[in-house]
This record gives structure tokens, C-alpha cells and sequence, in this order.
């Protein structure tokens, strides 16, 4: 059983800082990706950032680099996300995915997804 499983949302201040964790087990891809995406009321879903299990290799979206960063776990296949200075747009809830890697680290084709954590940015 693929199991994919996200904690650490909450309500924060403007300037804040949260960690995501992302436990991802069961699954069986030779060469996959991690990646949190994010959807927020009125808008569509947005590739925030991601890991290639291969190399490491990481990306992220324009609106969260310099304060966002990924990082993973391997023995663990845990994968967290430290997001600091927090704004209020960054608001939304937050789903991590295991998927296959497609040659581009954002790009998702198939795989698994966790049930989401909230973020809320108060201004």
C-alpha cells in the first residue's frame, strides 16, 4: 500500500516560518520525484518545489526561491520543506506527491498524492 503522508501546516505571521514533512512509502518507481504543490482558492495548482530521488536535484517555483527549501531524507524517503518569510500569498494548502520523473522535476504525470496540510499566512 502506497502510503503518502504530510504534517506540519499551520497558521503563521507574516515573516514566519513553518517545515513540511513528507513521508512516502509503498511506492515503486525506479526514478522518481518528491514535490509539494500547492493550491489556493481561485487558483490553479502550482508546482512549488521538488526533488529528483536520482541526484538530487531540486526546483523551484520564481514565487518561493531564496525562501523555500527542499530537502530529503533517502534511508527515511522523508522529504521536508522549510519555508521561511512567509507572505501572505504563500497561503494555500500544500499536497506532496511521489511521482514519476518525466525528465523535468516539476512535471507531474502519474503517481501518489497525501491528503494535504493547510498553510495560512496572516497578514
Amino acid at each position: 500500500e502506497v502510503q503518502v503522508v504530510e504534517s506540519g501546516g499551520g497558521l503563521v505571521q507574516t515573516g514566519g516560518s513553518l517545515r513540511l514533512s513528507c513521508a512516502a512509502s509503498g511506492f515503486t518507481f525506479d526514478d522518481y520525484a518528491i514535490g509539494w504543490f500547492r493550491l489556493a482558492p481561485g487558483k490553479g495548482r502550482e508546482s512549488v518545489s521538488c526533488i529528483h530521488s536520482s541526484d538530487d536535484s531540486t526546483y523551484y517555483a520564481d514565487s518561493v526561491k531564496g525562501r523555500f527549501t527542499i530537502t530529503s531524507d533517502n534511508a527515511e524517503n522523508t522529504v521536508y520543506l522549510q519555508m521561511n518569510n512567509l507572505k501572505p500569498e504563500d497561503t494555500a494548502t500544500y499536497y506532496c506527491a511521489v511521482y514519476l520523473f518525466m525528465g523535468v522535476c516539476s512535471w507531474y504525470d502519474r503517481g501518489y498524492w497525501g491528503q494535504g496540510t493547510q498553510v495560512t499566512v496572516s497578514s
